[in-house]
């Protein structure tokens, strides 16, 4: 039985007191006449049922993170819109217990082995939710549960983070600096979020969680995109010496600048998170590469066991924008020739290549030897000849710089001895 004056929504869930305040919604615990349970119910905000665009794809998440069922996500029942007071509405698993960032601002930081236990079982939530083709786009410390009952750790508002992030623009959300904090670059470039933008998310929660404070401290979104860009966070092992630096490293890869030097999917988070508490590394070993996980990072070793000496913070190399190939030069505009320079160049005798020279003199050296053969050997016949019938033979001096007068001359004094 309802108390006088207590609201009803849906005819079957009575509102209580309010557990938590946001830009988009109010979530309230509640009631469940029906089932007689207690349920969280997120009241979404009243200039949203306006929008009917919104509405629609609000019930299309709902109804996806509807189907997720499983232990380290918090369960949604029901959805739908409160006639009477014109409201739509989430029915969700009530969790008792605080959020990832009560206990942030409660204790400021946890002991690693709680602190990679929450890790270890977000990322089976996470894994879970990626397998079924729903990426949660927003995973912060608030949206992280623990539940007292049983210490397990809830992934919340999976249905709603979408429609959160793509209907409301970061600069006009008043907590948008802390919200922002936790968005893979990618996602604040405003390129499509996949898997690997909740394993950015959940490294950056992982690393508040093990250290108290956050990888990049900034002023403006503007000074967080610049940092992102260009630094890498000061290893963990650096900030805390009792942080194993391979587990140092195994946080550092998830905050990988671009997406595919990240995990491969969140249960290899997970199983890297684990090794790493127990000082195991990416290699099995205990030598490990900081910032090696990243193009734009320069490397520096450190090995298991020994005190961390290198700078906390290693730079970026800034991406520089590709640049098309640089056009070859133009050729020089044609000179025009005077007709009397054509004429002169076409009556001037062409030049022979000095090859070609030598060839043909070779060639009339060669000849000349071979004439001169066959000419011995013909005045060797003729003197035969002549020579059985008298024994005179007529001999004349035959000398001249010129082989063709050369040829001539031995031909008329073979042709007088032979008549």
């Amino acid at each position: 039985m309802s108390a006088p004056g207590q609201q009803i929504l849906a005819g079957r869930y009575e509102l209580g007191e309010r557990l938590g305040l946001g830009g988009m919604s109010t979530v309230v615990v509640a009631f469940d006449s029906r089932l007689e349970r207690y349920v969280a119910v997120k009241l979404l905000a009243e200039h949203l049922a306006d929008d009917q665009q919104f509405v629609a794809r609000f019930r299309r998440e709902a109804m996806a993170a509807a189907r997720l069922v499983h232990p380290n996500i918090v369960q949604v029942y029901d959805f739908g819109l409160d006639d009477a007071s014109g409201r739509h509405y989430i029915v969700m698993e009530r969790i008792v217990g605080p959020s990832g960032a009560q206990v942030l601002r409660d204790r400021g930081r946890l002991p690693v082995d709680e602190a990679v236990d929450w890790i270890a079982q977000s990322c089976r939530g996470l894994e879970y939710a990626h397998r079924n083709g729903l990426v949660h786009r927003d995973v912060k410390p608030g949206n992280l549960l623990l539940s007292e009952a049983d210490g397990t750790i809830k992934l919340a508002d999976f249905g709603i983070a979408k429609i959160a992030s793509d209907e409301s623009s970061i600069t006009q959300v008043g907590s948008v600096l802390g919200t922002a904090a936790y968005l893979a670059p990618e996602q604040a470039a405003g390129e499509e979020a996949g898997p690997a933008a909740d394993l950015y998310g959940l490294g950056v929660v992982a690393y508040q969680l093990l250290s108290g404070r956050l990888p990049y401290e900034a002023q403006s979104l503007t000074e967080l995109a610049l940092k992102q860009q260009r630094e890498v966070p000061p290893p963990l092992h650096h900030v805390d010496p009792s942080i194993p630096p391979a587990l140092s490293v195994a946080v550092e890869r998830a905050l990988a600048l671009t997406p595919r030097r990240r995990y491969e999917s969140a249960d290899a988070m997970r199983v890297a998170v684990v090794d790493g508490a127990k000082g195991i590394g990416p290699d099995g070993d205990a030598t490990h590469v900081v910032g090696g996980y990243d193009d734009e990072t320069s490397a520096t070793t450190v090995l298991a066991g020994e005190p961390s000496t290198g700078p906390l913070v290693v730079p970026r190399e800034p991406r520089q924008p590709r640049r098309p190939p640089p056009a070859a030069p133009a050729p020089p505009p044609p000179v025009r020739e005077s007709p009397r320079a054509r004429g002169e160049r076409a009556q001037a005798p062409a030049a022979r290549p000095r090859k070609k020279r030598r060839r043909g003199a070779f060639r009339r050296f060669i000849t000349f030897l071979f004439l001169m053969a066959i000419l011995v050997a013909a005045g060797a016949a003729a003197y035969v000849a002549t020579s059985s019938n008298d024994n005179s033979v007529h001999l004349r001096e035959v000398v001249h710089d010129n082989a063709d007068q050369v040829v001539t001359d031995l031909k008329s004094l073979i042709q007088d001895n032979t008549r």
